[in-house]
């Protein structure tokens, strides 16, 4: 389209408009783009005669002159359209000289330098043709071209109209040859091209114009719905054939709104399905009687059923048989009446178990008469939440019936609430108001207050031994007191008290101290032989842990009432204790047949998974010390060959240490210990790294002699039998100093690979 002349084109369009019965503003806009395309123009106004007036008036969307000078209903242009008559091609100088308004209106707009040409556009309609000039540039050619301009007009009149379609489409079209060419245009399109060059109609073209020409020629058929983008505006074109004229007749139109919402409309239909296939609720369409129409994906998720399984069935066919008859009739009386409906119901599951669901029904009315025609329903699976709501009525029905004393208390020291064990021994009634203080000595209220309320914030849970004062003059009981800290929906505190009565336990506590003397004095005549000491050291080690989950579960026992997770730990600590039952029985068989040098159960073993055991088997008492055990083990270590129950032994004893070093150093604090494990030289290394007080070079060179310790109650044979074990399986165990002035032992295994070659296996 560039090599076209702007010229000749807009002559084209000119000359078309003329021929066509236009209307004088459109044939006013032709002659003006003519017009500028000669570069020295500048601008070109064409002003239409009126005789009621006798004063030129501006056609087409030219920018207008300014007013003249004086009384504008006093205005009149008769003296310019005489001499116009007589001479009708004036310069602007000329003109400007001449007494009438619009040379009034030229002095204004400041305009001089130009022509002035008498040209009437249509027939029996007088005008004037206004052409600003440049200051500078030829004006031949300029002349010549208005010259010819009253030639010419009256000739377009009776030139033939190349098509029919062309002039009367009121949609922009243009006519090309069988090059894609243009041929001619019609107004609409110098219209929607507005003030742009007919050169630049490729924009608002199909980038693949001729090829759609030559494919609409060969074929012999309309193309259509081509579309392309200008700017914001989306254009559809529509080629048309005229196979006898070799020509195609190029229409479009204006379909921004309907493309854009055709879009619109598709990303809804995408957005609905993608909200409909992804959404974890089930929603879901059914007739007036409940029979299944459709329904989401989720429907396999939560009841095992596609959604073409489930179309024409009943919905309440999947009811549990004790809700089917009050849900029915209540549903339909109430999508009947209100239109919508929340239920919560049981619904079976295609394996046989019943999930709890929570429904949303919204009735579809036919538009005239009222009747409910479809039901629309959002389902989600709520059993969770059901089975919780339960688990709290069952908790809250425990701590009515606990014998351990439950108080709840506001932030601000008031008891809001006491179970009946507790109004029995603090002796209190039902109804009666009364504060913390009230039970509590000053000390033990301080330390509750402080001590007790910043550990519960920060760790949820804080534990205590202090003395309650019953109502009523009685002697203060002793209690193990656990504060739990609470949160409210609305984000207010609040705290619980469970408190156990010790009276009992002090009565043996008294009693065992007049036994004290004569026990120590008989426990320094038992002289343990190496083996003997060996094995009460490593079994004592399960049966501690045993104790230790027996007594928390007694503890989680006493806060059913406030702790959802207490049946939960209560269950893990019966697992746990029978897991060191068991590895106890393990650790004698294992430790007999070492002594023995009989044959042991040696395996590939994964050391980073006996680590993990080692460090769950001791994480009790790593709890209590405020310890924090930080494993550094990749899935990918090489395998040992070694007897699992003994490294795992071996590892239990060293992390033992490790916190019973840290709780020395940081008795009341949190501390932290180091295991890792890492390939070296064909060996697999595991260190355990504390934050104790360390160990001096003396102590160092001991550390591994049987019966030697630094602890009170210690035999001295962890280490020394842990030594002996790792040994026998070809490997090492080290102890070296730590910067941070702590103690790193190191166990140094060899690897599977290594072991094999070395045994010839």
């Amino acid at each position: 389209m560039k090599g076209f002349d702007e010229q000749a084109l807009q002559v084209q369009v000119l000359t078309q408009l003329l021929r066509e019965p236009r209307p004088l503003a459109e044939c006013a806009d032709g002659l003006r783009r003519f017009l500028r395309t000669c570069p020295q123009v500048q601008e070109a106004w064409y002003l239409s005669w009126q005789p009621r007036t006798r004063t030129y008036a501006h056609e087409g969307q030219a920018g207008q002159l300014p007013p003249g000078q004086g009384d504008p209903l006093q205005a009149s242009d008769q003296v310019l359209f005489d001499r116009l008559q007589v001479e009708p091609l004036l310069s602007l100088a000329a003109l400007r000289q001449v007494p009438c308004w619009l040379a009034g209106r030229l002095r204004r707009a400041g305009v001089e330098y130009g022509r002035a040409l008498a040209l009437p556009l249509l027939t029996g309609q007088s005008g004037v043709l206004l052409v600003a000039l440049r200051e500078s540039g030829p004006l031949d050619g300029l002349d010549g071209v208005l010259a010819l301009l009253p030639a010419l007009l009256p000739l377009s009149g009776n030139l033939p109209r190349s098509t029919p379609l062309l002039g009367s489409d009121p949609q922009p079209a243009l006519l090309v040859d069988a090059a894609a060419q243009p041929v001619e245009f019609n107004p609409a399109l110098a219209t929607l091209l507005g003030e742009a060059s007919l050169t630049e109609m490729s924009r608002v073209l199909p980038v693949n114009h001729p090829h759609l020409v030559r494919a609409s020629l060969a074929q012999q058929r309309a193309i259509e719905n081509v579309e392309v983008k200008v700017a914001a505006r989306i254009l559809v074109w529509t080629y048309i054939p005229e196979p006898a004229e070799q020509r195609v007749l190029v229409r479009c139109r204006e379909a921004t709104a309907e493309v854009l919402a055709s879009r619109d409309a598709a990303q809804a239909r995408r957005l609905y399905r993608l909200i409909t296939e992804n959404t974890t609720d089930l929603i879901s369409r059914h007739t007036p009687d409940g029979r299944f129409l459709d329904a989401s994906p989720a429907s396999w998720t939560l009841l095992g059923y596609w959604p073409e399984e489930l179309r024409g069935t009943l919905a309440h066919g999947l009811f549990h048989s004790q809700d089917i008859a009050q849900l029915v009739q209540r549903a339909r009386d109430a999508l009947e009446q209100d239109g919508y409906l929340t239920m919560t119901f049981r619904i079976r599951h295609r394996e046989g178990h019943y999930l709890w669901f929570e429904t949303a029904c919204r009735a579809i009315r036919e538009t005239y008469t009222g009747a409910v025609v479809e039901v629309v329903s959002v389902s989600r699976d709520v059993t969770a939440r059901v089975q919780a709501e339960e688990n709290r009525r069952r908790l809250a029905e425990v701590v009515e019936v606990n014998t351990d004393l439950v108080l709840f208390i506001q932030a601000d020291g008031g008891i809001a609430y006491l179970n009946p064990a507790a109004r029995q021994a603090l002796q209190i009634e039902e109804g009666t108001s009364l504060e913390l203080a009230a039970l509590l000595g000053a000390a033990d209220l301080d330390r509750l207050r402080n001590e007790g309320r910043a550990t519960a914030e920060r760790e949820g849970v804080w534990s205590g031994e202090v003395r309650l004062q019953p109502q009523g003059g009685k002697a203060s009981l002793p209690v193990s007191l656990v504060l739990l800290a609470h949160s409210l929906a609305g984000g207010e505190r609040y705290y619980s008290l469970v408190a156990r009565d010790m009276t009992e336990r002090e009565l043996r506590e008294a009693q065992q101290r007049r036994h004290q003397d004569e026990l120590a004095h008989t426990a320094r005549l038992v002289t343990l032989g190496e083996l003997a000491s060996g094995i009460a050291h490593e079994i004592n080690q399960p049966l501690a842990a045993v104790v230790n989950y027996a007594s928390a579960s007694q503890r989680y026992l006493q806060t059913l009432s406030s702790n959802p997770q207490a049946p939960e730990r209560i269950g893990q600590g019966l697992e746990r204790i029978t897991e060191h039952a068991n590895h106890a029985s393990q650790v004698i068989k294992r430790l007999r047949a070492f002594l023995r040098k009989g044959q042991r159960r040696m395996q590939a073993l994964d050391v980073a998974q006996v680590a993990r055991e080692a460090v769950r088997l001791c994480a009790w008492e790593a709890s209590q010390a405020q310890v924090t055990i930080d494993e550094q083990l990749a899935d990918d270590l090489p395998s040992v060959y070694a007897d699992p129950v003994l490294i795992e032994q071996v590892l239990l004893n060293v992390l033992r240490n490790a916190i019973d070093a840290n709780r020395e150093a940081h008795p009341g604090s949190t501390s932290r210990i180091l295991l890792n494990a890492q390939r070296h030289d064909g060996e697999l290394r595991i260190g355990v790294s504390d934050q104790g007080p360390g160990a001096s070079a003396e102590v160092l060179e001991q550390i591994f002699t049987p019966f030697y310790t630094s602890k009170a109650e210690g035999l001295g044979l962890g280490l020394s039998m842990s030594r002996s074990i790792v040994e026998g399986f070809g490997g090492a165990l080290e102890a070296y100093p730590e910067a941070n002035g702590g103690l790193r032992l190191e166990c140094r295994l060899p690897l599977r690979e290594a072991t094999r070659v070395k045994d010839g296996s």
